[in-house]
């Protein structure tokens, strides 16, 4: 399959401004007879942290995996940097400055901590990791450079000590550290996030915010999550999706005053002292949008 190709475009609002480090603009996509995302657009600056919010249904997820290239979007562009992205596929992402993650964390069973995180520093290295496990070649200062490097990003998370463990062998809170330190490993320009918070207590999450807020002095984030609490405290920015439409954008006090948004989420209090009543979709059904 062809890589992702850039292509110089026109320039509008959510087009890839001077500002915008990566933008999606007019974007839609259908399932069948079912529409989940529908002229999409927003934009992530440099070192900015962008949240993306919505309840059940509303077309995140969906829109999570157009930006990875999980999912061809039947119209609209993504552009980085203010160029066009043409053919956007995951395994290029790391070339292009962008590391992510997932919700299913994707972590290697078989392989040791510091091995999972080494595959994220493939760019750095001369010889792909790949090709060294299946005995392809590459030298022992290659390999001592990438673990080494490995090593300094598991210490950033406070995970160094797990290094020669196997994944499966840790609790879930370090697990997502792991997969956390395998997409920054790469020393990405911009991080995706899907639902990060998922499965940690209320102290945790409030560390991983801390972290998230930690990273913007060398990158920016895309954060999709339903942990309102979490968002409202380490987002600059918020798009807010429903039914595979953007119904409000804008700093966290607009948003979280927004009467689309407020109605969105059935009349709860988006984003309050503890993020209580506005967890995604409560209240509501699955409305089968793509999520």
């Amino acid at each position: 399959m062809s890589p992702p190709t850039t292509a110089t475009t026109e320039r509008t609002d959510h087009d890839g401004g001077p500002s915008a480090l990566f933008s999606i603009t007019g974007v839609s996509v259908r399932f069948g007879g079912v529409r989940a995302l529908s002229e999409v657009s927003l934009d992530v600056a440099p070192r900015q942290v962008l949240g993306v919010i919505g309840p059940n249904g509303a077309g995140k997820t969906t829109l999570f995996n157009v930006a990875c290239g999980f999912v061809r979007p039947d119209s609209g562009r993504l552009l980085w940097k203010g160029e066009e992205l043409t053919g956007l596929r995951p395994h290029r992402l790391a070339s292009l400055g962008i590391g992510r993650t997932l919700q299913g964390l994707g972590l290697f069973d078989r392989m040791t901590v510091l091995e999972n995180v080494m595959v994220g520093a493939d760019r750095h290295a001369r010889t792909g990791f790949a090709s060294a496990l299946f005995g392809l070649g590459r030298g022992a200062r290659d390999d001592a450079a990438l673990a080494a490097r490995a090593r300094r990003t598991l210490a950033g998370l406070g995970v160094e000590r797990y290094a020669d463990r196997l994944p499966g062998s840790l609790p879930y809170p370090v697990r997502k550290r792991v997969a956390l330190a395998r997409a920054l490993v790469g020393e990405p320009e911009l991080l995706l996030l899907d639902e990060p918070a998922g499965g940690l207590a209320g102290d945790e999450m409030a560390e991983l915010g801390e972290l998230i807020r930690g990273l913007t002095d060398r990158m920016a984030v895309m954060l999709v999550e339903h942990h309102m609490d979490l968002v409202m405290s380490v987002c600059d920015d918020i798009t807010v999706l429903d039914f595979g439409r953007v119904i409000a954008r804008g700093g966290p006090d607009e948003v979280r005053r927004d009467p689309a948004v407020v109605a969105a989420y059935l009349g709860e209090e988006v984003g309050g002292k503890a993020g209580e009543g506005a967890g995604e979709g409560a209240g509501r059904e699955q409305r089968g949008t793509g999520e």
